[in-house]
């Protein structure tokens, strides 16, 4: 039975991801806008050298988004017609279609029941003559099975292309994300650890991707001396060698992220306290699963993703979903299987192909988890989501 009609607990809607903006971040931008380069100038090059020392890798290389980096790192491993990658169905669409942006087949893997990340086995049996890379996407923030995955990848030669959007800040059996793949992904979107505004990364410690990834998002253009084909006649001389796209960042976006990267620590520290205190608060309840955590590695919390046990509610997902929003809890939904899009349906992937990862998307949700909310936030979601499922429970009838 449904209560009467109440005020919401919370008077403002709470998102479930946001920015934190501070002063710092805003004069930083303002020296830009003040200064003589708004495109790519200075500060890209020095926000790629003090990201790609953060996570210990030799080289990064910015973009004007995460998409724009993935489609690169595509391009700089050769994916092309004729090839497939294998990823998992449970990721933003992106994952799969920097694939189809170079002619490449995705090929999806289910996920692993317990941290919902790739399952290396479902990887293995997948693996054909076809195969050029993996895309393991660490999911949530909590690194996908990277050792099993670049033993595969050893086996037989294949790229590993590391989707951390969700994970800058992870670490994995002591090493930081960013330094384990052969080329690693992250998203500075304001959701993210840190943002640009928007933008993306690749790493990387292999020079060869490297001078691809610079090529690609300028067009294909080589202005560097030691790189070009033709004799040259003047300083001023360029070369388009590759079919590039204007990939881009800029400057005001990197003196954002530059400033943003300094918090980065902290950013993460708050993402797991607010985690932990979420695993304290919901340990006693049988009708929801918390985030598993293999142990391996450390995960950088991006989502906080909790599975609900249907079997012990009188209603579905999604009228628990609606029930939060309408108490201003800004659950999401992360995310429906990349194959059941329309889009890929009409490209022949049938229903049915991941089949945990379907099971699974019928039973999340994602709560609130940013670095700006507040222990008064944080108390919000607990008490809410506590008395909606409570409220919701099935009921036993005895005799």
């Amino acid at each position: 039975m449904n209560r009467p009609a109440e005020r919401p607990r919370r008077t403002t809607f709470l998102p479930y991801g946001r920015q934190w903006i501070d002063e710092r971040d805003i004069e930083a931008v303002s020296a830009v806008l003040r200064g003589d380069y708004l495109t790519t100038g200075p500060l890209v090059p020095e926000f790629e050298g003090k990201l790609a020392e953060k996570v210990g890798a030799r080289y990064a290389v910015a973009f004007a988004n995460g998409t724009a980096a993935l489609h690169a790192a595509c391009h700089a491993a050769g994916i092309g017609e004729g090839d497939e990658v294998i990823t998992t169905p449970l990721t933003f669409v992106a994952s799969a279609n920097c694939i189809l942006y170079q002619g490449g087949t995705p090929v999806f893997a289910d996920i692993d029941e317990q941290t919902y990340n790739l399952d290396p086995r479902a990887v293995e049996s997948l693996i054909t003559d076809r195969t050029k890379a993996i895309i393991p996407v660490d999911f949530a923030g909590q690194p996908a099975n990277l050792t099993k995955i670049h033993e595969l990848a050893n086996q037989y030669g294949l790229i590993v292309i590391e989707d951390a959007a969700h994970a800058l800040g992870a670490t994995y059996k002591s090493l930081k994300i960013g330094s384990v793949s052969h080329m690693t992904m992250f998203s500075l979107h304001p959701v993210k650890h840190i943002t640009a505004g928007e933008g993306g990364v690749i790493t990387t410690d292999n020079e060869v991707y490297y001078r691809k990834l610079l090529d690609f998002r300028n067009h294909g253009i080589v202005r560097d001396p030691s790189y070009l084909e033709h004799a040259t006649p003047g300083k001023w001389y360029y070369e388009m060698q590759t079919l590039g796209f204007n990939y881009r960042l800029t400057d005001i976006a990197a003196a954002l992220a530059i400033s943003q990267l300094d918090k980065l620590d902290d950013f993460v520290g708050r993402r797991r306290a607010i985690a932990q205190t979420y695993n304290q608060a919901f340990r006693d309840l049988d009708i929801l699963d918390t985030p598993y955590q293999e142990g391996s590695g450390e995960s950088s919390w991006h989502l906080y993703v909790i599975r609900l046990n249907l079997q012990r509610l009188n209603v579905g997902r999604d009228e628990i979903f609606d029930r939060l929003i309408r108490e201003n809890i800004g659950v999401n939904l992360h995310y429906i299987p990349v194959y059941l899009h329309p889009y890929y349906e009409r490209l022949g992937y049938p229903p049915g192909l991941c089949r945990k990862a379907e099971q699974l998307y019928e039973t999340i949700l994602t709560l609130p988890l940013y670095p700006a909310m507040t222990d008064e936030d944080v108390e919000d979601v607990i008490h809410t989501v506590r008395q909606v499922l409570s409220e919701c429970m099935k009921t036993t009838v005895a005799g």
